[in-house]
């Protein structure tokens, strides 16, 4: 028997909740510091390059890779897909009582104000890597979709997965065609013979690419040991920092990337949760299949592609064209593992703590930034930037988010709306929603 219910308590809006949406929107948000946390302790352009740059010891490594192969872009991707469930709820819900385009008004005003949200975190919080202002876009993009049949959406949202096993395919094809080409110049030049256009094409390409590439790690160890300067210097070098980041990251065009990725996953996280598979409605031997296919696939091909990341040499990299495949594959495997937990005794009183930071996961996300970028890494405060590598980094990580999740379920003992979810939803109500749980009725003394 599921000691977790299906359903919780409504919401001061209304709006329903599910206990499996809330415990896997929980192990979500608090996943996702394990990925923010080395960019907020040390260089965020070297753990994007060259993540050695963040320490590089046995304890490190192992750190790193398992964050790679269990944690890298799962979190995110977990969110997305609910955001997606929440979608199909929150506007089934309000079609029940009101036109479509009464409907697409209201859920555009929703995710308006959280797109503003998002560029307050971004924009005052100083977090660069802020995801609520690419879920408010990557929503009104979404939900022009919605009301497709739940296998539709699943199969469009894998339009980034295709592109990027096509174009990552292609790439690695081009790639290793080139080096099996110079291998066989190297060979014509050990025996001295003669070289014909094609050879001497790929020797001249394979300069430029090499010029090229020397030239891009040269700004790009300049743009590093600019950032640990700026970042671990004064309140104002480190602010200059954080704005920097925020243009680059606009510049490079990755925000379009973001919210392709974004909208994709939600179409198929709101597919999955017509079709049941997220919310549990399936059988334990569905998720057990779920899990086992999903980690297979997932977990085979993210070890492979750590092992190749971590010879660090430019040999074609499998990733290039699995890691969206990789990313959904693990994800799903987390979400049926989860599935099977809650639906018995042991496993539902172990998840039932992240009911409350499902609950409040707004509030969580904003508390990450707020201890670690304002707290525990930047030169006005506790000045940890650039002392801590990947293990403890990791282990920093775990720390603050057992912090939270205890502070999460002794808050909703006393509130039923955590603050920011609470300035979100009274925004989009129009009215101050109230937050306090009702005081408990007393009884009366009988009377004489």
């Amino acid at each position: 028997m599921n000691d977790v219910p299906m359903t919780t308590a409504a919401e001061p809006d209304g709006a329903p909740r599910i206990a499996v949406l809330d415990i896997l929107r929980g192990v979500a948000i608090l996943g996702i510091l394990f990925m923010n946390i080395n960019d907020m302790g040390q260089s965020l352009f070297a753990s994007f390059d060259d993540v050695r740059h963040l320490g590089w010891s046995a304890s490190d490594q192992v750190a790193w890779w398992l964050r790679e192969v269990f944690a890298n872009g799962t979190a995110r991707c977990m969110l997305e897909m609910l955001f997606g469930a929440g979608m199909v709820i929150l506007t089934g819900r309000a079609a029940e009582a009101a036109g479509h385009l009464q409907v697409l008004g209201r859920y555009y005003v929703r995710n308006l104000i959280l797109l503003g949200f998002g560029l307050v975190h971004i924009f005052i919080l100083l977090w660069p890597g802020d995801i609520l202002h690419t879920y408010g876009i990557a929503a009104l993009i979404a939900f022009l979709f919605a009301r497709l049949p739940g296998r539709w959406l699943v199969v469009i949202g894998l339009n980034l997965a295709a592109f990027t096993l096509v174009s990552g395919a292609s790439d690695y094809q081009r790639i290793a065609q080139r080096q099996a080409t110079l291998a066989q110049v190297a060979v014509k030049q050990r025996e001295r013979l003669p070289l014909d256009a094609a050879d001497r094409a790929a020797i001249a390409a394979q300069k430029t690419h090499e010029a090229t590439k020397a030239k891009r790690d040269r700004e790009l160890a300049a743009r590093v040991a600019a950032e640990d300067v700026a970042r671990s210097g004064t309140a104002l070098t480190w602010a200059r920092a954080q704005w920097n980041t925020i243009g680059v990251i606009e510049g490079y065009g990755l925000e379009a990337l973001f919210v392709w990725e974004a909208a994709s996953t939600m179409l198929i996280g709101a597919g999955l949760f017509k079709l049941g598979l997220i919310q549990g409605g399936r059988s334990r031997r569905f998720y057990v299949g779920m899990a086992v296919i999903g980690y297979a696939i997932g977990v085979t091909l993210r070890c492979v592609t750590v092992w190749q990341a971590m010879r660090f040499d430019d040999a074609p990299k499998l990733d290039w064209a699995t890691s969206e495949l990789a990313r959904l594959a693990v994800t799903l495997g987390h979400i049926a593992l989860i599935n099977l937990l809650a639906t018995s005794a042991r496993g539902a009183r172990l998840l039932r703590p992240f009911v409350a930071a499902g609950r409040t996961a707004l509030t969580l996300y904003i508390a990450q930034t707020l201890i670690c970028l304002w707290l525990l890494f930047p030169p006005f405060a506790l000045a940890l930037y650039g002392k801590l590598t990947w293990g403890p980094l990791m282990v920093t990580a775990f720390a603050i988010d057992a912090a939270l999740l205890w502070a999460a379920n002794r808050y909703v003992r006393h509130f039923d709306i955590a603050p920011v979810e609470w300035a979100w939803r009274s925004l989009i109500e129009g009215r101050r929603l109230p937050w306090r749980k009702p005081a408990p009725l007393r009884a009366g003394r009988a009377p004489r």
